[in-house]
């Protein structure tokens, strides 16, 4: 099966090269193009594409809000969102605006394909190490109190060592640290991890991670 890319920059020489890479594989195809977010938002409601790889910073409508406006749909395509992580300070909103994950435009085009790949199969692309680049930058700047109140209403339904695992996915540990760490198995790992996705209603691992810091399972870092 081909997963149907959608490619949004303001940048023609980032679009080019995404291009060319995907142009060489058999399973990726690019379905269109788009230089500001309000395209984006077009193009993926003519094409509907299963894949949206996002930039943030475009004139006009920016890519948290077409990622957004993209994702409110039950079936909107999923976004990645690919930015200059360190000297981007939305990454986060983009995140809570519903993206499945995120790159960073300096990751070798082998793995954003791959990237690519990961989130149009389902799963989030929130790898460890990213993870907590994330949360050390981003994590301590929950919106309004009424955010955290309504995500620890949601929470007040888990179990206990449901609890354990989710405050392990928001500290960005795999599943197989998890395992370690509660001394189970890599498959009880996962069926806890499915149960949470079902129970609070998230999408993928990147909204446990966002949950577990707003309801404070995870100390923001300082």
């Amino acid at each position: 099966m081909t997963v149907r890319v959608v490619l949004v920059d303001d940048q023609p020489l980032v679009r080019a090269a995404l291009e060319m890479a995907l142009s060489g594989t058999s399973d990726l195809e690019v379905a269109g193009e788009a230089g500001t977010g309000a395209e984006a938002v077009e193009l993926a409601g003519e094409l509907r594409p299963d894949v949206v790889v996002m930039d943030i910073r475009m004139p006009g409508m920016d890519g948290i809000e077409a990622t957004r406006l993209i994702t409110a749909g039950p079936d909107g395509a999923r976004v990645v969102v690919l930015t200059t992580f360190d000297d981007d300070d939305h990454v986060y909103a983009a995140l809570r605006a519903g993206a499945s994950g995120f790159l960073v435009k300096d990751m070798a085009l082998d793995d954003i394909l791959a990237a690519i790949r990961v989130v149009a199969a389902g799963d989030a692309l929130i790898a460890p190490s990213v993870t907590r680049r994330l949360v050390a930058e981003f994590a301590g700047r929950p919106e309004p109190a009424a955010v955290p109140a309504a995500a620890a209403r949601r929470i007040g339904g888990i179990t206990d060592r449901e609890r354990a695992v989710l405050t392990l996915v928001g500290r960005g540990l795999s599943n197989t640290e998890i395992a370690a760490e509660l001394v189970i198995s890599m498959s009880t790992v996962k069926t806890y991890v499915t149960r949470l996705l079902t129970k609070l209603g998230a999408r993928d691992r990147v909204q446990l991670v966002i949950l577990a810091y707003e309801t404070g399972l995870v100390a923001s870092p300082r």
